[in-house]
């Protein structure tokens, strides 16, 4: 997806697309690209670096299972590893500044595992159950029900079809319908709207 800038400054035409495809100025991307580099010195985000920075934020909980669908998603070119661009376009989407429907559109990329368009209910379930155990001990403190209850309740809100399975649409208006579906499966706080 980018060049690999071992040691190199910031080329300028990945500024220029950047300040372009995210919410960022150019001055925040450099910032960015200045930390990045500082802790991925050879120019790339390792999935056992990704690990270990998640787990710093869930102490009593495992994120091992969580993290890897969420690098997955966030390893756009399949390459084992996260380029600077492919950080910053996930940070985009994932933070506060990102929109909505870039969101959505990410969450449900997450929850379609295999890739074929479609969220089906082991799919739900097994980033459901991943979650609870990348919450660990916090969990009780959040959830009451098991992740089969959880995704039960999601497709019997969102399936609206009722054909097992959940579409891109169905999920994102979904979402968008309900404010605590959208802040659980996005992991938002914000409410959902652009």
């Amino acid at each position: 997806m980018g060049n690999n800038n071992s040691g190199q400054k910031l080329l300028k035409e990945d500024i220029d697309f950047l300040v372009q495809n995210t919410n960022f100025c150019k001055s925040e991307i450099k910032q960015w690209y200045k930390g990045f580099m500082r802790d991925c010195p050879e120019g790339q985000l390792s999935k056992e670096k990704f690990k270990e920075v998640y787990a710093q934020f869930f102490p009593g909980g495992n994120p091992d299972d969580f993290c890897e669908h969420v690098f997955r998603s966030f390893d756009k070119d399949h390459s084992g590893a996260i380029e600077f661009k492919e950080f910053l376009m996930a940070i985009n989407i994932t933070s506060q500044k990102g929109k909505a429907g870039d969101k959505l559109n990410w969450a449900f990329g997450m929850y379609d595992i295999d890739g074929n368009g479609t969220i089906e209910k082991k799919e739900m379930e097994c980033l459901i159950g991943a979650i609870y155990n990348m919450l660990g001990n916090q969990l009780s403190k959040t959830f009451d029900d098991t992740p089969q209850q959880r995704t039960e309740m999601i497709f019997k809100k969102m399936d609206t079809n009722q054909d097992g399975v959940l579409t891109r649409e169905e999920f994102i208006q979904g979402c968008l319908a309900d404010t605590t579906l959208y802040q659980m499966l996005t992991a938002d706080s914000e409410t959902g709207q652009d």
